[in-house]
């Protein structure tokens, strides 16, 4: 076929047409019916047949658009302009269009009602992450959507030009060509989009979390599908390209920790010190604005260093996410109460000074 440019521009421009005139006639459709109709009803008696009407004219405006566009570029689809030969033709080549654009239709509803269900499944249940589960299924629904809906329609839409007498391997093969040369050219972008479709589906970040990425710790403001973007505590926007996230920490998933270290004197007694520690999260625990925010009680590690004039005792307290910092916060300023309060002493810096010769240094101060 050596006019399929002029034929693909052709049935571009019927296809937009029939779009923009089912659009408009949908949009005047739906507003006489929402001028008519009380609010609480809008949603079942406006959005439904909304949809309906803007297939149906859509479907109507494009075939009445399509034949003229044809012959106009120099392609005759034989549909004949008898009424018997187009009945003819309507019966066979008409009826095949007709089933294929009604499976691809059905095949995107039940596309659409399969996506939504798995949202539903992935969003149900109860704990902390609910609402994050719900937004990361949500991502998913949609895209998976958009895909189903952009590859029925394309596969529809050569089955239909190749029913009506249309050659598509000049289409396949142009296509083809162009998606190898946007592939090529669109390794970068196509790399992060992948990464990032993981990145959701694994559910490894969420928006909200405190996580580090390549050594930058932020909060998460947006998990994109080409990049995640992080606000560190000093208000700076960090955006890296899914496909660069090299090393990812999530120092929010499911439960954080707050880790405490508490350095005494060497001469104190360690059993002491964890007794007192003990007792300054159970005094928290029992704090009704922060025992929400408790998962567990107090974790004593026990010593975990040994330095010169001091030794350190290690603790963690388990939190619901994001709430480390102030439990852990506020854990210490408690636990330095109740230090001071049973003379638990910190460590003190000692310098060890040794003097020769002292007689001659006080003989010479005193010239």
């Amino acid at each position: 076929m050596k006019n399929w440019p002029e034929l693909t521009t052709a049935v571009g421009l019927a296809t937009l047409v029939a779009y923009l005139v089912s659009d408009l006639v949908a949009r005047v459709i739906e507003a006489g019916l929402r001028t008519l109709l009380p609010d609480e009803h809008e949603r079942a008696l406006v959005d439904r047949p909304k949809r309906i009407v803007r297939l149906v004219i859509f479907l109507i405006t494009a075939a009445a658009v399509t034949f003229p566009a044809l012959r106009l570029v120099g392609y005759d689809m034989d549909v004949g302009t008898s009424p018997k030969e187009f009945t003819n033709w309507l019966s066979k080549d008409g009826l095949r269009v007709c089933v294929i654009i009604l499976t691809a239709y059905a095949a995107i509803r039940l596309g659409a009602a399969a996506t939504r269900r798995v949202e539903r499944e992935m969003s149900t249940g109860t704990g902390l992450d609910v609402i994050e589960r719900t937004k990361r299924a949500r991502t998913l629904s949609l895209m998976l959507q958009k895909t189903l809906t952009l590859a029925v329609a394309v596969i529809a839409g050569l089955m239909v030009l190749r029913e009506i007498g249309v050659d598509t391997t000049p289409i396949v093969a142009s296509a083809g060509i162009l998606g190898l040369a946007v592939g090529f050219g669109a390794q970068t972008l196509v790399r992060d989009v992948i990464s990032g479709f993981f990145l959701i589906l694994e559910d490894q970040v969420r928006v909200g979390d405190v996580a580090v990425v390549n050594g930058q710790g932020g909060l998460v403001e947006a998990v994109n599908l080409r990049t995640i973007v992080l606000r560190d505590e000093e208000g700076t926007v960090h955006v890296y390209p899914n496909g660069e996230v090299k090393t990812l920490a999530n120092r929010s998933k499911d439960f954080s920790y707050a880790v405490i270290s508490i350095a005494v004197a060497t001469e104190t007694d360690p059993d002491q010190v964890i007794a007192a520690l003990q007792d300054a999260a159970k005094t928290l625990i029992e704090d009704p604005e922060f025992k929400p925010q408790i998962l567990a009680p107090l974790e004593v590690q026990g010593v975990d260093d040994i330095q010169p004039g001091q030794l350190t005792v290690k603790a963690r307290i388990k939190t619901v996410p994001l709430k480390q910092w102030l439990v852990g916060r506020e854990l210490k300023k408690r636990i330095a109460a109740t230090l001071k309060a049973r003379h638990i002493e910190a460590p003190v810096a000692r310098i060890n000074v040794t003097v020769e010769n002292l007689d001659k240094l006080l003989k010479r101060q005193a010239e």
